[in-house]
């Protein structure tokens, strides 16, 4: 979530040294009271978008205005260095009282004490209106360190005129594609000029960040790639893990229904290409639909898939890594800073944020809101898979931020360009890999 597109990246660019000062500057090493009594938290948001940013300040002052004796003052942060920053405020007594953040983060924030157990101060509503699943991403060991409150699917997003000359069947929420009919659509939709040239392409995989998409895609297969045995966290690609690797890897290297040119592609990188029509359907995480519905040119006509799935009744699983509200072990107003969040999060509110993001909340009351099931740019399918979604099978390693890059991360984009095959990758993952995560689980 912290690097979705171009357009994220240079407006958090431009807030990253601004949210810096901002976070140091809380001053929470104090007890956040005045001497009428009055007490004041600092709200450290990551939104972003104009829409987003705008609902969470109208938010807080209507907050503010009925809570007198509790304010709450909103700081704009950014997603770029996030974790240090934070770090840094936790090392040095400045922590917000609130902070928003995902679930990757609260791992080692919460092992390490600097997040508040928030458990006894969680009303029983919030409790219930959010899905079991959902607080299993904020929960390790007895404890839940924060409200996951938006998340993002993994979605395809297709040329809605080349996919119904293409005569392939138009998957659905309740009915998608198995792995199998996928690979046929792309074949149908991939189209040779003379001397066998590829004129389109039936999808394009943007693998500059190869690591979420390979691992959260896995559960569609019955994969985890990150298993618990004895306490421990242990690295395995076996079949299971490794099917839909094997898809992409075959795509590019065997079929040619995908172009080995996009693979050093972020998602946005694949945008001009789809509207050229020099691709058929590019996956993409759900945030990315605003981006086509603002960029596509006029007439465009586009959908939203849901991405394929593997047998079984958990076949349309797939691992997901939430928003999330926490609060600081450091607050001295601990139950007015869960008060606030259980009032950012209640139904109604929820969907708004989800709205401004163009994400799905985690809530199930703010999942009926009718604006977000309604078909146009592509709503529904998303809603419709929300109880799909399951814990990123990265959520509670430990030292998996260093697996992922110095492992993970060129091993995959070494075996999706065919410059190593499956036993090398499997080998770089839970061999090179297993010793970098037993570094820190001795």
């Amino acid at each position: 979530m912290r690097t979705r597109n171009r357009i994220r990246t240079a407006l958090t660019a431009l807030a990253a040294a601004a949210g810096l000062v901002l976070v140091t500057g809380c001053g929470q090493g104090d007890s956040g009271d005045d001497s009428s009594g009055r007490v004041t938290l600092q709200f450290l948001s990551l939104a972003w978008q104009k829409d987003s940013v705008a609902a969470n300040k109208a938010l807080v002052a209507q907050w503010n205005r009925h809570h007198p004796d509790v304010q709450v003052t909103y700081v704009q942060g950014s997603w770029d260095g996030i974790h240090d920053q934070l770090l840094t405020s936790f090392e040095g007594g400045q922590a917000p009282d609130i902070i928003h953040d995902d679930a990757s983060d609260l791992t080692d924030f919460a092992y390490g004490g600097y997040l508040a157990d928030i458990r006894g101060m969680l009303p029983a509503s919030l409790h219930k209106d959010i899905p079991r699943q959902s607080w299993d991403m904020t929960t390790f060991g007895k404890g839940i360190y924060g409200v996951p409150f938006l998340q993002e699917p993994r979605v395809m997003v297709a040329n809605t005129k080349l996919l119904k000359a293409s005569g392939v069947r138009i998957p659905t929420a309740a009915h998608p594609w198995s792995w199998p009919e996928f690979e046929q659509a792309a074949k149908k939709l991939t189209v040779r000029g003379p001397g066998g040239k590829t004129r389109r392409y039936g999808v394009a995989w943007s693998m500059k960040e190869p690591v979420s998409q390979s691992v959260n895609s896995s559960a569609s297969t019955g994969g985890q790639i990150f298993k618990k045995a004895d306490g421990k966290n242990k690295v395995s690609f076996d079949a299971a893990d490794s099917a839909v690797s094997r898809i992409i890897n075959r795509q590019i290297n065997q079929d040619h229904t995908a172009p080995k040119s996009s693979l050093g592609m972020g998602g946005s990188d694949t945008l001009p290409g789809f509207y050229a029509g020099k691709y058929a359907m590019v996956p993409l995480n759900f945030s990315f639909r605003q981006q086509v519905q603002q960029q596509a040119p006029k007439g465009f006509g586009w959908t939203v898939l849901p991405m394929p799935a593997g047998s079984g009744p958990r076949g349309s699983s797939q691992g997901v890594v939430p928003q999330t509200l926490s609060v600081s072990q450091d607050s001295h107003h601990k139950q007015a800073a869960v008060d606030f969040i259980s009032f950012l999060t209640q139904g109604k509110n929820a969907a708004r944020l989800a709205l401004g993001d163009w994400l799905l909340p985690d809530s199930r009351s703010a999942l009926k809101d009718p604006a977000l099931r309604t078909p146009e740019n592509g709503w529904r399918t998303g809603s419709e898979m929300a109880g799909d979604l399951i814990p990123s099978p990265v959520l509670g390693v430990r030292g998996y931020a260093e697996w992922k890059d110095k492992i993970a991360t060129p091993a995959f984009q070494e075996y999706y360009n065919g410059s190593i095959g499956l036993s090398s990758l499997r080998s770089k993952l839970t061999g090179d890999g297993q010793r970098v995560l037993d570094r820190y689980q001795r």
